[in-house]
């Protein structure tokens, strides 16, 4: 059985790394002032954060099913199946809107895999590459969902927000409380353990919070990963918004404080997370890899 690997552009593949990969990235759409763009086709990273920065109304948006199940088709005339993996139901409802497509279309019927493990960004693109590994391995597209469900729960991602002036923005701040925030120049420590964005710590400075996050990670490792980590079963990853130059210092430290676990990737985080905290945020995540 020969099975296509699709993804969407909240993995952080671009459509250049895509073709070298042997997939399909499908563009998510964002809307900025009223206009609709589509990530890293008409829009890039520099694009968005200009337009984010200089105040203008941006939201991201779902993809229009028709589209997708045309990419879907494109796919199917020369594979058996198709594997999808879209962001996380728990940051957006495309992912349910795209499993009820593909129950429902009769072209799509047990062919179209649309895989609800529940990542996003950097975990989203381990997801991708461990579904291209266990493709070229010749499993069938039943034994890579499988896989990928199975997994779905062994990753975290720690995010350092930068600022509250989005957070705010997107109403998950009340006004008083980004106020106060504000003054106090708290810079709040997020978490996505599997489904929504949430509140881990509360930190003043930049360093306090790369401490909080590795900690959290060294945690992780510790408890719920250890075995995995023992085995050499986990990665790490760094992820930031508009701020590579501390994201590869970062890197750095954390490569210092794990030496036994590979780091695999280095990205921006996607635009549909970037748009609520907006730029100079920093993040790690731990994945489990094939």
């Amino acid at each position: 059985m020969k099975t296509a690997i699709i993804t969407d552009s909240n993995s952080g593949i671009t459509q250049s790394e895509a073709k070298k990969l042997g997939i399909s990235v499908v563009p998510m759409p964002v809307l900025i002032d009223g206009e609709l763009f589509f990530e890293d086709l008409t829009l890039s990273q520099k694009q968005f954060y200009e337009k984010l920065k200089s105040d203008a109304n941006v939201s991201t948006s779902q993809p229009n099913p028709i589209d997708v199940g045309e990419i879907w088709a494109e796919a199917l005339k020369e594979n058996d199946a198709v594997i999808y993996i879209p962001m996380s139901s728990g940051l957006s409802e495309t992912c349910r809107t795209l499993q009820h497509y593909a129950e429902t279309e009769e072209q799509f019927k047990g062919k179209v895999f649309v895989v609800d493990n529940q990542r996003i960004s950097i975990t989203q693109r381990q997801s991708a590459y461990d579904a291209i590994k266990l493709a070229n391995e010749g499993k069938t597209a039943q034994e890579i969902y499988d896989y990928l469900m199975d997994t779905k729960m062994q990753s975290s991602i720690y995010i350092m927000v930068d600022t509250l002036k989005y957070l705010k923005k997107g109403g998950r701040l009340t006004p008083a409380v980004a106020a106060i925030g504000t003054l106090l120049k708290i810079k709040p420590v997020l978490q996505i353990q599997g489904d929504k964005l949430d509140q881990f710590a509360k930190v003043r400075k930049l360093t306090d919070a790369k401490t909080t996050m590795i900690n959290a990670i060294k945690h992780d490792f510790e408890t719920r990963f250890k075995s995995l980590r023992e085995a050499g079963k986990m990665t790490l990853c760094i992820a930031h918004t508009d701020n590579n130059e501390e994201a590869e210092k970062f890197k750095t430290e954390i490569g210092e404080t794990f030496p036994d676990v590979e780091i695999t990737f280095l990205d921006p985080l996607s635009l549909s997370v970037s748009c609520h905290i907006g730029p100079g945020a920093l993040a790690v995540a731990c994945a489990i890899k094939y």
